[in-house]
Formats: C-alpha cells, sequence, structure tokens
C-alpha cells in the first residue's frame, strides 16, 4: 500500500507539466485546448510510459524505506499466538530482534519486496489511468466516482502482482524460517504447497486495501483542507509540507482501520500451521 508516495509523486510531476511558460503574446485556442490526448498522454501531459516510471520508483522507494518497521510489524502479528508477553511492545520486539539476530535481520526479505513493488505500482499507475479515461474521470471538473473507481480497480490489479512477493517476503521476516533466501523460498512453496499457496491472501489483501484507499484518500483531501485554514502560507496545492502532513495523517488512520484484516493476512500468507513448531521453538528464544 503506496498511496502517500505514489499520490506525492503524481503531484509533483503534475507540478512540473504546469511550470512551462507560454511566451509573451501567446494566446492558446480553443481548439488547442480542447485537443484529444492519444493514448499515451494522460490528463497533465505527461507520457504515460513516464508516469509508470515514476509509480514503480516511488513504491520501491516507500517499501524499502520502511521495510525495518514492516518487520517488526510481521513478527508481533505471527508471535502474538505463541508468545504473547513477550512482544508486548514494538521496543521490546524491536530490542529482542537486534539483541538475538543482529540489525541486518530486519532486511531479511527486502530482495522478494524489491522485486514485486516495482512490478506492481507500475501496474497500479498504468490500469488506474487506462481506467480513468474510460470512465471519464479525466473530463472538465471533479469525477470522485470514476477516481474511486479507477482506484479499486487498480488495487485489485497490482495485487495481484505484488502478493506472491508479499508472502515471501513475509516468510523470510520470521524468526525460525525454513528458507536460504528468495530463490529457495519461492521453490520450496511451489514443492511443498503449490502455486495457490503464493495467493491463499489475495481476497484479503483486496478486501483490506479497499476500505484503505476509501480511507486514505478521504482523509487526505480532509487534511489538505484543514490545513489551508490554519496554515495558508504553507497550504499551496502543490507545496511538499502539505503532501507530507496529509499523506502521514491519511496513511495513519487507513492502518489504524484496516490492521485487523492484516493480522489475517498476513497470517494466511505465513501458515501459521506450517510454521507453528518454528515459531515454537524460536519463542522460547525469546524468553531469554
Amino acid at each position: 500500500m503506496a498511496e502517500p508516495a505514489a499520490e506525492l509523486q503524481k503531484k509533483l510531476l503534475r507540478k512540473h507539466s504546469h511550470a512551462s511558460v507560454q511566451p509573451p503574446g501567446h494566446k492558446s485556442s480553443a481548439a488547442t485546448l480542447e485537443a484529444p490526448r492519444g493514448p499515451e498522454q494522460t490528463e497533465y501531459g505527461q507520457g504515460f510510459v513516464q508516469y509508470m516510471i515514476a509509480g514503480s520508483i516511488a513504491g520501491m522507494v516507500e517499501h524499502m524505506a520502511m521495510f525495518p518497521v514492516d518487520t517488526l510489524k510481521t513478527r508481533m502479528q505471527m508471535m502474538a499466538g505463541s508468545s504473547r508477553s513477550s512482544h508486548s511492545s514494538l521496543s521490546r520486539t524491536f530490542t529482542s530482534i537486534l539483541k538475538l539476530e543482529g540489525p541486518l535481520s530486519l532486511y531479511r526479505g527486502i530482495g522478494a519486496m524489491g522485486l514485486g513493488a516495482g512490478p506492481a505500482h507500475a501496474v497500479y499507475f498504468s490500469v488506474y489511468e487506462i481506467c480513468k479515461e474510460r470512465l471519464g474521470g479525466n473530463r472538465r471538473g471533479h469525477h470522485p466516482l470514476a477516481h474511486g473507481a479507477a482506484g479499486v480497480v487498480a488495487t485489485v490489479a497490482s495485487d495481484a502482482v505484488l502478493t506472491p512477493m508479499d508472502v515471501v517476503k513475509q516468510r523470510l521476516q520470521l524468526l525460525g524460517n525454513r528458507y536460504n533466501g528468495v530463490k529457495n523460498c519461492i521453490e520450496r512453496i511451489l514443492r511443498e504447497e503449490g502455486f495457490r499457496a503464493f495467493y491463499a491472501s489475495y481476497r484479503t489483501t483486496v478486501i483490506m486495501n479497499a476500505p484503505f484507499t476509501a480511507t486514505h484518500f478521504s482523509t487526505y483531501e480532509a487534511a489538505k483542507k484543514g490545513l489551508k485554514s490554519v496554515w495558508p502560507e504553507k497550504a499551496d496545492e502543490e507545496n511538499l509540507v502539505v503532501h507530507v502532513v496529509a499523506g502521514g495523517a491519511a496513511g495513519a488512520l487507513a492502518s489504524a482501520v484496516t490492521t485487523p484484516l492484516d493480522v489475517v493476512k498476513t497470517r494466511l500468507q505465513c501458515q501459521i500451521g506450517i510454521f507453528q513448531r518454528h515459531l515454537t521453538r524460536s519463542s522460547k528464544l525469546w524468553e531469554l
């Protein structure tokens, strides 16, 4: 779920397209203003491929920058059942990982996320732009239903690309896992559990991301309006600080709303029955 970084990247691209200044005396004709765009052009004049690349880079940077926090989240969600007391706080989880495994363990599985996040976000932006155009979201005026529907379709498509690598990533994040890297994890899942194991949590992921997207964008727009009233000198439409503050607030609220489903997703992806023996053994180490 990379909506804050993706939205920020899109706003920055829009600002760049608006920065072009017409020469003195130039008058835009109605025909020029209403000229249809080719399929390779988006509503802000940016190339379609450019949006795909920008979205892909933004998604990869977001996921990989926050990867240590994601590792902590995965550990707490999976270990709570077998070692609740030792995972009662974020600080204790973090300290235990550093003490028992070292700081590099916080990045175990980051290769899988790198492989999945780039293509997934490229798919998200391409599908979003295509659907928004087909649904009339690029016409003049505000079209929230078209934008929302395009976002849902884009989320379903991007989750289909990201989910397999998310499964690999989360299994590698667990203490006492049975895998020796990304390649070994993929091979063993295919051999021992079959291809369907990569999509065991797909429906839950889609159900989770639908309210996440709705909560995120509604909060994001509300936060921007609030900043305009209390912080007018920093509330310009293209101001970086506004996007960071509004995006952070929106992401925090959306995550809080969807965390229960995120726990379900993690358990399905890691198949807690398969890992129960390893988790029980590992939990004893955390008690030391």
